[in-house]
C-alpha cells in the first residue's frame, strides 16, 4: 500500500528497514493550544514546518457572522452551527483569509460524520481550484505565490494531523493534482510539496510497519497457546515471576506497550467508530470503503489481553502460596503502573483480579496482604461515575502539564472510559439541529476531548525496554476465563 502511495504522489519512498517490535514513532503532534478567546484549550493542528514563511497568514483568523460565508451561525461570537457546505467554504483560505487552526482541526475530526474524507478532498481541491483559477494556464502567478503558501499549510496540517485518511488512493489522486498546480513553475512551492509528501509517506510506513508486527506478535501468541494445551506441563515452566520479579520494572514495560499502541490511534478513530448513517445521506451504507478504527479496537483487545495474562499468571501455580505471592506481584505492579500515570494497565490488572476463577480463590486470597489492593481498588471504583478515579487523572493532567522531565509527563487513561465518555457525548447530542445544519458546538466539545488524547499519545516513553519482558507480556499463552478455572 505504501509503495503504491508514493508512487501516485510521485516521491520516494523512505526505506523500510526491519521493523523492530514497539519501536516505530512516527505519529503527528498537534502544535501549542490556541490563544484565541473564544476558544481557549482546543485542539490545533501543528504549525507548518516546511520551508515557507507561513507566519503571516497563521493568525487564527476567526470570522464574524457578516464576514463570512452565508450559511453559518455563531453564538457569543463562537461558530455554533451551518451548513455543510459553508462549513466547507469556511475551511477553504483565500488570498485574505485562513481559517482559525483549532476550526481546521474540529471540523476534519467530525465531517467523516457527514462526508467522506475523500469527498471532503474533492471540494476542497475543486473551491481552491475555482476560486484562485489555479486550472487556468495563464493563471496570475503573483496570485498563485500569494495563495500557495496558505493551500499548503491547510494540506500539511491535513496529512499531518490525519493521515490515515491518505491510505486512501482517491485522496491521494485529489492532493497530488491539487499540489502539482501549486507546484508548477516555482521552485519553493517544488520543495515544500515534497517535503509534505515525504513525510506523509513515512508515517503511512510506519503504520504499515506496526500493523505488520501486530499480526506478527498475535501469530506467535496463538502458536504458544496450542503449544501449552497440547502439553500443560509447559505452562507451569515459564512465568512472569521467572522472567522478572520486580514490580518497578514490569510496569515500566507495561508503559511501554501502553505508550506505543496509544501512538497509532488516530484522532478520527474515535468519530468512525460512532459512525451511523446520515438520515440526509440516500447511501445504503455508510462509509463501508473507509478504514476502520482497527488500531482503537486493538488497543481494546490489549487490555483484555493483560487482565487475562494476570488471571492466567495467578491461577496457573499449583501451590496456594506461590499463588498468593503472585497476587502480592501484581497488586505491586500495579501500585508502580498508578504512580506512573499508566492507568488503563492499573485497570487491567484490577480486571484481571477480579475475574471469577480469582476471586473465587478464597484460600489464596487469606494469604494476600490486601491492603494496598484496597487502596488501588478505592481509586478505580467506578461510583460516582469513576469520581476517585477522574479525581486521579485530573492530578496526573496537570502534573504532565508542568512536568519537567518526560517521566512525569506520562498520562495514560482507562481507555474503555474515554471510549464510553465519547460515546455518550456523541449519543446525547444531536448532529444536526431542527433547521438541518450542522451542530458545531458538539463537535467543538468532541474535539476538546479528543484533542487531550491526542497531548496523552504523543508522550515518549522514557523507560529502557527490556525485550525478553516484552515478549513474554505480550506473546504469553493466555487462557480465557474458563480455562483458568482450578479448584483450592
Amino acid at each position: 500500500m505504501a509503495k503504491f502511495l508514493a508512487e501516485l504522489l510521485g516521491c520516494t519512498l523512505p526505506d523500510k528497514g526491519t521493523p523492530p517490535l514497539f519501536e516505530c514513532r512516527g505519529q503527528p503532534h498537534l502544535g501549542r493550544r490556541s490563544s484565541s478567546k473564544q476558544r481557549d484549550n482546543m485542539p490545533q493542528t501543528p504549525p507548518f514546518t516546511g520551508q515557507l514563511n507561513t507566519g503571516g497568514y497563521n493568525k487564527n483568523l476567526y470570522q464574524t457572522k457578516e464576514e463570512s460565508y452565508p450559511g453559518l451561525y455563531y453564538h457569543d461570537n463562537n461558530l455554533a452551527s451551518g451548513s455543510l457546505e459553508a462549513l466547507i467554504h469556511h475551511l477553504v483560505p483565500t488570498a485574505d483569509y485562513y481559517p482559525d487552526r483549532t476550526y481546521i482541526f474540529t471540523f476534519l475530526l467530525s465531517s467523516r460524520l457527514f462526508i467522506r474524507p475523500y469527498e471532503l478532498m474533492t471540494k476542497v481541491c475543486h473551491l481552491c481550484m475555482e476560486q484562485q483559477r489555479l486550472s487556468d494556464p495563464q493563471a496570475d502567478k503573483m496570485r498563485v505565490r500569494k495563495i500557495a503558501p496558505k493551500i499548503l499549510q491547510l494540506l500539511t496540517e491535513w496529512t499531518e494531523t490525519f493521515s490515515y485518511d491518505f491510505r486512501d488512493e482517491r485522496m491521494m489522486r485529489s492532493l497530488k493534482e491539487l499540489t502539482h498546480r501549486l507546484a508548477i513553475g516555482d521552485e519553493v512551492y517544488r520543495k515544500a510539496v515534497g517535503q509534505m509528501s515525504q513525510g506523509l509517506i513515512r508515517r503511512l510506513t510506519v503504520l504499515s510497519q506496526y500493523e505488520e508486527a501486530l499480526v506478527k506478535i498475535n501469530a506467535t501468541a496463538a502458536e504458544r497457546l496450542t503449544a501449552v494445551k497440547a502439553k500443560p506441563q509447559a505452562a507451569i515452566q515459564r512465568d512472569m515471576l521467572s522472567i522478572c520479579n520486580d514490580p518497578f520494572t514490569v510496569a515500566q514495560q507495561l508503559t511501554h506497550i501502553e505508550l506505543e499502541r496509544l501512538s497509532y490511534i488516530g484522532p478520527e478513530e474515535f468519530v468512525q467508530a460512532f459512525v451511523q448513517k446520515d438520515p440526509l445521506d440516500n447511501d445504503k451504507s455508510c462509509f463501508s470503503d473507509h478504514k476502520k478504527a482497527s488500531n482503537l479496537e486493538a488497543y481494546v483487545e490489549w487490555f483484555n489481553r493483560l487482565s487475562y495474562l494476570v488471571a492466567t499468571e495467578i491461577c496457573l501455580p499449583v501451590k496456594k502460596k506461590h499463588r498468593a505471592r503472585v497476587v502480592e506481584f501484581f497488586i505491586d505492579v500495579a501500585r508502580e503502573c498508578f504512580n506512573i500515570g499508566n492507568f488503563n494497565s492499573l485497570m487491567a490488572i484490577i480486571s484481571g483480579m477480579n475475574m471469577s476463577p480469582v476471586s473465587r480463590l478464597k484460600k489464596t486470597w487469606s494469604k494476600v496482604k490486601t491492603a494496598k489492593f484496597d487502596i488501588l481498588e478505592h481509586q478505580m471504583d467506578p461510583s460516582s461515575n469513576f469520581y476517585n478515579y477522574r479525581t486521579a487523572l485530573r492530578g496526573a493532567t496537570q502534573r504532565s502539564i508542568t512536568a519537567n522531565s518526560s517521566r512525569e509527563k506520562i498520562v495514560i487513561p482507562f481507555f474503555s472510559l474515554l471510549i464510553k465518555d465519547l460515546y455518550f457525548l456523541n449519543e446525547g447530542c444531536a448532529n444536526r439541529l431542527q433547521s438541518g445544519h450542522i451542530n458545531f458546538e458538539k463537535f467543538w466539545e468532541l474535539a476538546k476531548q479528543v484533542s487531550e488524547f491526542m497531548a496523552w499519545k504523543k508522550v515518549e516513553c522514557p523507560f529502557e525496554k527490556d525485550r525478553k519482558i516484552l515478549q513474554y507480556l505480550l506473546t504469553a499463552p493466555v487462557f480465557t476465563e474458563d480455562g483458568t478455572f482450578i479448584n483450592e
